[in-house]
């Protein structure tokens, strides 16, 4: 957490303790949150036994965990149910912020997008700083040297800010979403809008995020986009549909089109990737073409990342406390959409389904 969002926690009437050294790596030093009036707390043991608000990156394990304690964090229920599940046995409150609902009250708490945001701006750096040759276009005393030719698939947060960082860099950027409405969005960054015929599909899903696609649609897809991996020196993937695997895009015959040399990205390594020979947390080399499948990226930036996420949580505190005391109004649909576990129970009817639909399988 900064100083800022420190503030603004402060503000609320709640006394804040922080686990000894937790934003060291962000350059944040203890004496800058003691100045500000937090307590340094010297195990992740003493932060549990003096706060009732739990704030976290990752859900924690549930031990330590009590009736009395509120979580809020990436939790991730969608995709592993059984943790939120064990969060509930512990009668603790647990709100999931990657569910915060995309409506305009609540883009000041969409930590989901923030994360993404810097994924996006780190996979174009991660395949600058891979790629054998340059991004721009330069003239030199040498000749003239092309500027590098990227594909962006996927146009959420993170392939926007793909796109827009890597146009940065210098190259020639392409776009690609099963999305036609985005199209506008990528032109306006200066990028390519790749047309990909999915006759009769409807491609926008639930909360305006990319819908999951039948395997007739994947395989058309895969054939024509094959095709445009032949002219691409650098490919970023960034696709995934939430609490679901991410889709395979990217197959071998694509990988073996591209020029050796070439570079692929995999943002959605963590849920799988879209690549099929992406290894989650490794750079494999097929055919001269290195696949790099990179974990957690928002890590790599941890004083912007911890900046932005601290502020998400900052503006969500604000609906739930007031005067220093926790309060959960079930009427507003941003707490209705994100609170997970309450009283001992798994609330949230998404996760629920997903829990009963573990017991009969």
């Amino acid at each position: 957490m900064t100083s800022k969002a420190l503030d603004l926690v402060l503000k609320l009437g709640a006394g804040v303790w922080i686990e000894k050294g937790a934003g060291l790596e962000a350059g944040i030093p203890d004496s800058e949150y003691e100045a500000k009036g937090a307590h340094c707390a010297a195990s992740p043991d003493e932060v549990l036994g003096n706060a009732q608000l739990i704030l976290f990156v990752r859900a924690p394990a549930p031990q330590g965990i009590t009736s009395r304690h509120t979580l809020i964090g990436f939790a991730d229920p969608l995709s592993e149910p059984q943790r939120a599940a064990a969060i509930a046995e512990t009668g603790a409150t647990l709100f999931a912020v990657e569910l915060i609902p995309r409506i305009t009250r609540a883009q000041s708490m969409d930590a989901l997008s923030s994360m993404a945001s810097i994924a996006g701006y780190k996979a174009a750096l991660l395949a600058a700083y891979e790629l054998p040759r340059m991004f721009p276009m330069m003239m030199t005393a040498a000749g003239t040297i092309p500027a590098a030719r990227v594909l962006v698939i996927g146009a959420g947060v993170a392939g926007l800010q793909a796109i827009a960082t890597a146009r940065r860099l210098g190259g020639v950027v392409t776009g690609y979403d099963i999305r036609s409405e985005v199209r506008q969005q990528i032109e306006s960054l200066g990028a390519r809008f790749l047309v990909i015929s999915l006759e009769g599909a409807k491609t926008q899903g639930e909360g305006g995020y990319a819908r999951a696609l039948t395997e007739e649609d994947y395989r058309s897809q895969r054939e024509q986009m094959t095709a445009a991996f032949k002219e691409q020196d650098v490919v970023i993937t960034t696709a995934a549909v939430p609490g679901r695997r991410a889709p395979i895009l990217v197959t071998k015959e694509m990988v073996h089109a591209m020029v050796p040399g070439s570079v692929i990205v995999d943002i959605a390594a963590e849920r799988g990737g879209n690549c099929e020979l992406t290894r989650p947390g490794e750079t494999v080399v097929e055919n001269g073409v290195s696949v790099l499948g990179p974990l957690n990226l928002p890590s790599t930036v941890p004083y912007h990342a911890s900046q932005m996420y601290a502020r998400n949580l900052a503006a969500f505190l604000k609906i739930i406390v007031k005067d220093g005391s926790l309060t959960i109004d079930g009427g507003d649909e941003i707490v209705r959409e994100t609170l997970v576990t309450q009283a001992g129970k798994v609330v949230h009817p998404k996760v629920q389904a997903l829990l009963d639909t573990a017991v009969k399988a």
